[in-house]
């Protein structure tokens, strides 16, 4: 059959997609189980809690999501007995519910929980307390015999001030608690700190680090972290005795690639210990592999899993290992995998797919003015149809969100969606994405808005000028930080034929002036500190220059969005209006910054394919 690109006929309809893949919200082994959180779109977005039995442990209208830090993580943990212990989303309280017991709560109203763990019998948090007379961040101890439920007083606070804190890892012998914390101008993949604090007598040891993230104890005298080395994160390891820390050096011989990345939620995991002092990684250099570390560091080996992107290692007892994550032929799912029996077990989702009809992201990288740019190409994929000859197909130039995250070439019926009715998917980690190394992601410091901007603004011209996509049919589509490049790049001109800004920042003080505590001073390095910068925030955004934009554009915001609130995109909305430039604008009722809901996934899909079927000339099939 030959049909012109983006009127294929699909199997995937923007509700399938809604449904498909939910997120993975951690996993734990808890006895004979394994339970773990997922996202259910049907029921607005609510994560609850599953176990391997076939149960569900957190009925609605319980919702385990925390709001620390904005992008929370971390919301519920579980000791060996099978007690859950959450945050529950519209108090953002600590609960707990013994296994078939109904949830009681642990704290009281006011401050906000995340990143909870149970250590050695005993509940750990990052408590956030945004309240004007209090307005500080700790690392604290929870009573689990519910005797803070009343009294904010009697949870234990270990550490506390105006920064933040994350990672709280209690040491075997429970004398000691280390922690992660970093100052509140600066973000935490920049500079971030470890502290080790005696519980004994309250002596507080700084191990010398750049980045840190998740410190775990091997022992009572050692512990392990992430930090960069040679311009990458790698396992580190540290001898602590009574005075302090004795020696930081490696744990493994250097490597060109990633363990750890941006900490934007509190619940990641990059490596788990086993029970024989060796150590589960996931490590990343664009895309993600999994391997297991000899106790030594020396040897190093694959770990047979499918799982290329997102990864995380959830949990692990003994030597077994708990794996979330997408790949390149499988979708978001859990694995446990036996290090003793070299076997693997799917848990929940993981999907393989069909290669007829899901493309495959082929790693591609392009020269910009600023060095090589990293992308990945989903190219429109269709058993049973193809284009006439000599057309070209339409593209979308996907931008993710951050800047500092990013994306790593897996199977998504997401993309399929657009490649399966003929438009093409360029995926883009333009400089300042993470999983490159910190030299990369530095491209980006006081150039947000010029770099970003550039590279895929080179990218899709290299696929234009490779023969791979139309170039007169190119759209750009990102959210948030993405969102903003999209709407710098239509202010340049000149590639795009359509933007698509999800939640997008359009003036930068206005972001600077409405955004949440956690991203207060990010702009300090992607643009500059204020007011001495303010005559580059004025040049840089896209609302300073909104009579430059001549293409049509889509935008899409959330009503309740605290992170870039929707007077951005209200303020581009209007410049369009005054200029009589065609648009959309679409807000989404009891949204925040991202889409959770089955229905504004399901509308914002159908919304953005007819937006792009009357731009470029196609006649969708939703």
């Amino acid at each position: 059959m030959t049909s012109a690109y983006g009127s294929w006929p699909s199997p995937f309809s923007a509700a399938d997609i809604s449904a498909s893949s939910p997120r993975i919200e951690g996993a734990r082994f808890v006895g004979d189980e394994i339970w773990w959180g997922e996202s259910v779109p049907a029921q607005g977005g609510r994560v609850t809690v599953r176990s391997s039995s076939g149960s569900e442990l957190l009925p609605e209208p319980w919702n385990a999501r925390s709001k620390v830090h904005e992008y929370g993580g971390g919301a519920w943990t579980a000791d060996a007995e099978g007690t859950l212990f959450f945050v529950n989303a519209s108090d953002q309280r600590v609960h707990r519910a013994p296994r078939g017991g109904a949830p009681e709560p642990l704290t009281a109203p006011g401050p906000a929980y995340g990143g909870l763990t149970f250590q050695h019998g005993r509940l750990f948090a990052v408590r956030e307390d945004l309240r004007p007379a209090q307005h500080v961040r700790a690392i604290v101890e929870i009573p689990v015999d519910g005797s803070a439920a009343d009294d904010e007083a009697a949870v234990i606070v270990h550490a506390q001030g105006a920064g933040f804190f994350a990672h709280p890892a209690l040491s075997p012998d429970g004398e000691r608690l280390a922690y992660v914390t970093w100052a509140a101008d600066r973000m935490p993949w920049d500079e971030s700190g470890l502290r080790v604090l005696s519980l004994q007598d309250g002596d507080v040891a700084v191990i010398p680090t750049r980045a840190a993230l998740q410190p775990e104890w091997r022992g009572a005298d050692e512990l392990l972290l992430l930090d960069e080395e040679g311009g990458r994160w790698s396992v580190m390891r540290t001898t602590i005795d009574a005075h302090g820390p004795l020696s930081t050096r490696p744990a493994t011989p250097p490597v060109d690639a990633d363990t750890g990345g941006a900490l934007w939620v509190l619940g990641n995991r990059w490596y788990r210990l086993l029970d024989d002092g060796g150590i589960v990684a996931a490590r990343t250099h664009g895309s993600d592999r999994i391997v297991r570390i000899s106790p030594d560091g020396e040897r190093v080996e694959p770990v047979d899993l499918p799982v290329t992107a997102g990864a995380s290692i959830d949990d692990a007892a003994g030597a077994r290992v708990l794996v979330s994550g997408s790949g390149a032929q499988v979708g978001q799912g859990l694995w446990c995998v036996d290090l003793g029996t070299a076997t693997m077990t799917l848990v929940t989702g993981g999907h393989g797919t069909d290669p007829a009809w899901i493309p495959h992201g082929t790693p591609v990288t392009f020269d910009g003015p600023h060095g090589p740019v990293h992308a990945f190409d989903y190219r429109p994929t269709h058993p049973d149809v193809t284009a006439p000859e000599g057309e070209l197909p339409p593209y979308i130039v996907m931008v993710h969100g951050g800047p500092t995250s990013h994306v790593s070439g897996a199977a998504s019926t997401a993309y399929a969606y657009w490649t399966s009715r003929g438009i093409g998917v360029l995926d883009v980690n333009y400089g300042g994405s993470t999983g490159y190394g910190r030299a990369y992601r530095d491209r980006l410091n006081g150039q947000w808005g010029v770099v970003d901007v550039d590279d895929v603004t080179a990218a899709a011209q290299g696929l234009a000028d490779a023969g791979l996509a139309d170039p007169r049919r190119i759209a750009i589509r990102g959210g948030s930080a993405g969102g903003w490049t999209v709407l710098c790049a239509l202010v340049r001109g000149g590639t795009f034929s359509a933007g698509i800004s999800r939640y997008g920042v359009a003036d930068l003080r206005m972001l600077a002036a409405e955004t949440h505590d956690f991203e207060a001073r990010y702009l300090d390095g992607l643009v500059g500190p204020l007011p001495e910068a303010e005559d580059v925030y004025i040049a840089r955004s896209p609302l300073s220059h909104a009579d430059r934009i001549s293409v049509p554009v889509l935008l899409e915001q959330g009503e309740e969005d605290r992170v870039v609130p929707p007077s951005q995109a209200e303020a581009i909305r209007d410049a369009l209006v005054a200029r009589g430039v065609p648009h959309e604008y679409v807000l989404y009722e009891g949204e925040g910054h991202g889409f959770r809901r089955a229905e504004t996934i399901i509308s914002s899909l159908e919304t953005e394919l007819t937006f792009l079927g009357g731009v470029f000339g196609f006649e969708p099939r939703l």
